[in-house]
């Protein structure tokens, strides 16, 4: 059995997607994040970092083993199940290389432009700069869709680290910079592609809070 600590985040729901689409049993444990429920001292011996998913697996082959960090949980997943991710060559490079392009890019400049826009305080400058970049990086998404059907060629778990992100994005950021991102129409059929697999319905609605 698996422990997932999470909340209702695009990072949160990169686990509940992985974990319904491995078909692992698990337990969901919300940590509320607005009432700063992942400084707790019991969460913070699982994700040292006081940041949401971490995972316990009871079943590891060691004994109990904590996880932290979305993109370890994913791999470590992977690895665990042999699904979603290659085990050599190519296929697996790649996916790696758009894992780390999420955790790297994506992740930090949608957080940072989220923060902004409702920044008490707003900040022209700063919302402009992170557009941009959120722009910039939507048509990089849309020009590696363009050259395969999923980031790293088939389904993988760079396609489930991305697309919580992605999903509730897109059409803001598009919208905003059209002339940045361009037509997206792979980002689009992606979307659509990725959104439709029941693994992926359902682990969007987790934690049910």
């Amino acid at each position: 059995m698996i422990d997932l600590y999470t909340w209702t985040t695009p990072n949160g729901r990169k686990a509940s997607i992985m974990l319904e689409e491995c078909g692992l049993p698990y337990t969901v444990h919300p940590v509320n994040i607005g009432k700063d429920e992942q400084f707790a001292p019991a969460f913070l011996k699982i994700s040292p970092n006081n940041r949401i998913p971490a995972i316990v697996d009871h079943d590891a082959e060691d004994g109990p083993l904590s996880v932290f960090e979305s993109g370890a949980i994913l791999i470590y997943l992977a690895e665990k199940t042999g699904k979603f991710l290659a085990p050599k060559g190519a296929q697996r490079a790649k996916a790696l290389e758009w894992l780390m392009w999420q955790m790297g890019g994506v992740g930090p400049m949608l957080g940072q432009l989220s923060h902004f826009m409702n920044a008490p305080e707003k900040i022209p400058y700063a919302i402009n700069r992170y557009q941009n970049e959120a722009a910039r990086l939507m048509g990089i998404l849309d020009k590696r869709l363009g050259e395969a059907a999923y980031l790293g060629g088939d389904y993988s778990i760079a396609d489930i680290i991305t697309y919580p992100w992605i999903a509730p994005a897109f059409e803001l950021i598009a919208k905003a910079k059209p002339d940045v991102v361009g037509e997206g129409a792979n980002v689009r059929r992606w979307l659509k592609a990725v959104g439709e697999r029941p693994a992926v319905v359902r682990g969007m609605a987790i934690p049910k809070v």
